[in-house]
């Protein structure tokens, strides 16, 4: 963990707190069962069942939604930067960290909370190979290919390697994502070195990664919401995926 990432130094340190430290049987939230079902939609999930290679960490919203928001993207980074360099042992394709979120944030929806951190977390480590997904509780979700999948018993980000030869078609939406995607390379690099500290500043510069606006015909003078890629790109393998507007992509 880098000193920008030292919740010491983080106005907005405690607005998440964690209730189980990455475990593949959490107890706060029951999971398993999900993930047994998860195993049918997804062929590198059972596998990572298997040898203990799918891990959740569990938190609770404790602050007001721009806080959740903001420690939400940090816990992300730290997920991520703690899978970087065991992609590349073996059976790393298979090791799945998920970001889990309990409780609320006043007047914010888990979809609100989590889509600013999910755009700004996937553009930052989609170019080096690390794809992030979400998930909301209860809410069902369907595939591409029209298959409905179990619905999820609580919200929850998933971090785990980019398939590169799939994953990029799930992001027609967002296409130079995608093709970050695909030549995807992890060289070592700081990830957050290049981007602002604080959290609206962080945001600011994620919406101007948006993909253009299509005008809309009936509020011709307002930006409309990017379209939504495919519910498959957010189906995470190995795992079962008070904003302002524009608002990031759906998915």
């Amino acid at each position: 963990m880098t000193d920008r990432t030292s919740a010491a130094l983080r106005p907005t340190a405690g607005a998440l707190r964690l209730v189980e430290a990455s475990t593949t049987r959490p107890r706060s939230v029951d999971i398993s069962r999900y993930a047994r079902k998860m195993t049918a939609h997804c062929p590198y999930l059972a596998p990572s069942l298997q040898r203990g290679l799918t891990t959740w960490t569990v938190y609770r919203a404790a602050g007001d939604a721009e806080a959740v928001e903001a420690e939400l993207f940090h816990a992300g980074v730290q997920a991520a930067e703690w899978l970087r360099p065991l992609l590349n042992r073996p059976h790393g394709l298979l090791r799945c960290e998920n970001i889990v979120l309990l409780g609320d944030a006043p007047g914010a929806r888990h979809r609100d909370l989590m889509a600013w951190p999910h755009w700004v977390l996937k553009n930052l480590y989609g170019p080096i190979g690390v794809m992030f997904g979400k998930f909301y509780a209860g809410e069902q979700e369907v595939t591409a290919a029209g298959h409905r999948i179990p619905a999820a018993p609580a919200s929850f980000l998933p971090v785990r390697a980019a398939i590169r030869r799939r994953d990029p078609r799930f992001l027609s939406a967002t296409p130079d994502l995608a093709a970050a995607l695909a030549a995807a390379d992890d060289d070592g690099r700081d990830i957050i070195q290049h981007i602002p500290t604080e959290w609206t500043d962080i945001r600011t510069w994620a919406r101007n990664l948006l993909p253009p606006a299509k005008p809309s015909p009936s509020s011709p003078d307002t930006p409309a919401s990017p379209p939504p890629s495919s519910s498959s790109a957010t189906a995470a393998a190995p795992a079962p995926g008070n904003s302002t507007a524009p608002r990031p992509p759906s998915r």
